[in-house]
């Protein structure tokens, strides 16, 4: 090949092949001609180039002038314009000591444009896409958007979404690129089936996992969009699910998912061998590490032998001991549980050994994926820091409370080499989700004096600016009533785990036989002491105001008109010395004791007004409940004690207490108990004795079936409140016959008994009711989870009760959230 011989390079790995294969079948025989020779490169002539200088694009190509170029240093450069994407076509050719190089630069993208989407937004989609305005247009990039759009409207359930692209010439090497789209129909979830398992139900598993079948709610739900990781994640929820209830052996064989094209639906089928049911059998400690006491670790263990095996204990436990050691001084000791499994009794022995563990320290905490909140609000997660020992069970305990923050729907925690042998950097990657909750309440009040509508409606952020705080502003109206309140908590106060807020609340009440408007609010500090056990402490203040000194006006207690006979209104009571029920005068006079209620001693009360509540509280809160929000097993105890008398007008000790258990009854049927009971007791300071608004007021709150305020001590029917109170109520739920598990149904069977009872009145004319007789109820329930909110409805038939007591059997409420 000579000097001038024109040599041309193209980017065409298919025309070379097809020129091998053509020659290879004709059997033409030629001479290849020996490769070039290097040749120096004087001069390079660049042509076919409008936006992209020629001095950009020789510095592309890394030749220079007086540079020896070869067909390989050629076909380099080739590859370098390629890789920029400004270049459709490039070629390279050489005479002599001239470079040639001829470009055709791609067409510049001036618009990126969606039509056909509505379920989408055009913000949403521009999102996801990797061709951008003022970008190089590129076919190749264009069809992966295609596929990408695609992608997402099967991410929220239209598989059958139709996606194509074409662009639109606007001059001057430029093009609108559109993507049409045709959305289809929502491709929903037909069945979802289970093979394999034995244990449990295929309706007990399908209330484990979050997918769920297409039905009458499914459009607000959204529970049936079938995705892959959706999938993948209900698969370790069911593990959790089998390997906490015994089956150590569980595993998943296969999860498919078929998408019928002719219902537009997914058949979802789940193959499991669930394996033999485990108890946990000998549970021992070891060590090798030099000065551990494995003695005193002994309060540290979960797994008790005998007790169902569970997974989630074995990992309590290793946080427990974990965190022991770090406390004892030992940051480098390791624990492993180690079982040994006893097929014939089928048991599983623990033994926790503790050995020495490698030497390597954090070197730093990266986090990923947040754009709302703040790297320190996920920091202050871990028990770990930069420079601590890294110990890789805290730092999957930091893992389960980030998740069970609320604030992402996926969080995930990997390790990289730092930069010395003993480093490690923690990568955290998490993805958000929203926080913000407006929430719309209402029911309908029954029987008394109440009866009626009631709404509440609430603005709520648990991630209020990012920071992790709560803050909630909410406002009830009822036909008698209105309420407002705000409420707001910084869970990490003072850079600890210490949970800091105030509530502030604004309350009118116009039913019953008095008015009354309270305002007030506290101010708290909450501290963890155990894993399980919580503290607070609190100063509250509360303001009441009553009768015609709320500011609500006169009114007519009797029913009368002035003009007539026995009208008494409210006008004018604390003047009068010995107002005594419902007093007037016979002959039409008018009334001799105008009065505020029939009970003289709530009129004294309210000459009191306004009155002024000083207090400070604590209350010591005991939680093992495996989901607060719907629990099936472990305890929830609470007690307290208030001490009114910090200034203001009450002097005062209160103590209280509740508890509840739940136990998981019947796993196959979802059958759930439920014991509760609680107690309460006020006392006067101070010798001035107790203001009869001091007392508790107890009904329907502790026996159904009662008004609220429908028992304990009365004076002329005018509930005065008791000093002391207990009360202890049975309960299972369980779901509801031939309703379909997935509409959320459940029905309820309940019995209630407690008493209010004791008064410092007791002995006043009218005041009966101060004994503790026993008050009890029986009724029936159906609680639904619907996509509003919880819905409960009772019917609750008082079987003992006394003759003044106020009932109402039927109570209805509900609270909503979009």
């Amino acid at each position: 090949m000579t000097a001038g011989t024109k040599i041309l390079r193209r980017m065409s790995a298919l025309a070379l092949s097809s020129t091998v294969a053509t020659t290879a079948m004709v059997g033409v025989q030629f001479a290849v001609p020996e490769l070039a020779q290097a040749a120096v490169v004087r001069s390079i002539q660049v042509s076919g180039n409008q936006r992209v200088e020629a001095s950009t694009i020789r510095g592309f190509m890394q030749i220079s002038p007086g540079q020896n170029v070869t067909e390989a240093d050629q076909d380099e450069a080739v590859r370098r314009l390629f890789a920029t994407g400004l270049f459709s076509d490039v070629r390279i050719s050489q005479s002599g000591g001239t470079l040639t190089v001829q470009v055709d630069e791609n067409q510049i993208v001036n618009q990126v444009l969606f039509q056909g989407n509505s379920k989408i937004k055009d913000e949403q989609l521009q999102a996801g896409v990797q061709t951008a305005p003022r970008g190089a247009f590129s076919k190749a990039t264009v069809d992966a958007d295609v596929q990408s759009i695609r992608d997402a409207y099967t991410s929220i359930g239209r598989s059958d979404a139709v996606v194509s692209s074409r662009t639109v010439p606007v001059g001057e090497n430029r093009v609108n690129v559109v993507f049409d789209i045709q959305e289809g129909d929502r491709t929903g979830i037909e069945t979802i089936s289970f093979v394999g398992n034995n244990a449990f139900s295929d309706s007990r598993l399908k209330q484990v996992i979050a997918l769920r079948e297409s039905g009458l709610l499914s459009f607000i739900k959204r529970n049936d969009v079938y995705d892959e990781s959706r999938l993948r994640a209900d698969e370790e929820t069911l593990r959790r699910f089998y390997f906490n209830r015994g089956y150590a052996d569980f595993r998943i064989v296969s999860s498919v998912a078929e998408l019928d094209e002719a219902q537009n639906a997914y058949f979802i089928t789940v193959t499991v061998d669930e394996g033999e049911r485990y108890a946990f059998g000998n549970v021992s400690i070891d060590s090798t590490v030099e000065g551990v006491d494995t003695a005193t670790l002994q309060g540290e263990i979960e797994t008790q032998s005998g007790d169902v095996y569970s997974a989630k204990k074995v990992e309590d436990t290793l946080v427990n001991l974990t965190n022991a050691l770090a406390n004892d001084g030992f940051a480098f000791a390791q624990v492993t549980p180690r079982g040994d499994r006893d097929f014939t009794n089928r048991t599983i022995s623990v033994n926790y050994v503790i050995d020495q563990g490698p030497r390597a320290y954090v070197e730093r905490i990266e986090i990923r994926g947040n754009t709302k909140t703040r790297d320190y609000v996920i920091r202050r997660e871990f028990d770990v820091s930069e420079g601590d020992a890294f110990n890789q069970v805290l730092v999957q305990r930091a893992k389960q409370r980030l998740e069970d923050l609320g604030f992402f729907t996926k969080v995930s925690i990997s390790t990289a080499p730092g930069a010395e042998p003993d480093r490690v950097i923690v990568i955290v990657d998490v993805e958000e989700k929203a926080t913000g909750e407006l929430s719309l309440g209402g029911g309908y009040t029954t029987g008394g004096e109440s009866s009626g509508p009631v709404a509440e409606v609430g603005v709520t952020e648990r991630n209020f600016l990012g920071r992790g705080q709560f803050i909630k502003v909410s406002a009830g109206f009822g036909q008698d009533t209105q309420s407002y309140n705000l409420s707001f908590t910084e869970p990490y106060f003072l850079g600890r785990r210490l949970a800091a807020g105030f509530d502030i609340y604004h309350t009118e009440n116009t039913s019953g036989s008095y008015d009354i408007q309270r305002t007030g609010g506290d101010v708290r500090l909450a501290a963890p002491i155990t894993e399980h056990l919580t503290a607070q402490v609190a100063y509250n203040y509360k303001q009441e105001k009553f009768g015609e000194d709320s500011g609500f006006g006169i009114r007519d207690i009797n029913g009368l008109s002035p003009s007539d006979d026995g009208y008494i209104s409210t006008l004018s009571t604390c003047g009068n010395p010995n107002p005594v029920g419902n007093q007037f005068n016979p002959d039409g006079s008018g009334a001799t004791a105008p009065l505020y209620t029939d009970s003289p001693i709530i009129n004294q009360a309210i000459c009191d007004s306004p009155y002024i509540t000083s207090s400070v509280s604590y209350t010591l809160t005991y939680n093992t409940l495996d989901n607060n929000n719907d629990p099936r097993s472990g305890f929830l105890v609470q007690a307290g004690q208030e001490f009114a008398g910090v200034g203001g007008d009450a002097n005062f000790i209160k103590t209280t207490g509740k508890a509840s258990y739940f136990k998981l009854l019947n796993e196959e049927y979802d059958v759930i108990g439920q014991l509760s009971g609680g107690a309460g007791n006020v006392s006067e300071l101070g010798g001035d004795g107790l203001r009869v608004f001091d007392n508790f007021f107890k009904g329907q709150d502790i026996v159904r079936g009662f008004e609220y305020k429908g028992i304990g001590p009365r004076q002329y029917g005018v509930a005065i409140g008791g000093t002391n109170y207990a009360n202890a109520s049975a309960e299972a739920t369980f779901p509801l016959p031939v309703v379909s598990r997935d509409l959320g149904f459940r029905g309820a069977i309940f019995a209630d008994a407690g008493s209010l009872w004791g008064t410092d009145f007791a002995g006043e004319p009218g005041v009966e009711g101060d004994d503790a007789a026993l008050r009890a109820s029986a009724g029936v329930g159906v609680i639904w989870a619907s996509p509003f909110g919880p819905l409960r409805v009772n019917y609750a038939h008082p079987f003992m009760k006394e003759d003044y007591d106020e009932t109402q059997e039927f109570s209805f409420g509900f609270s909503s959230r979009f």
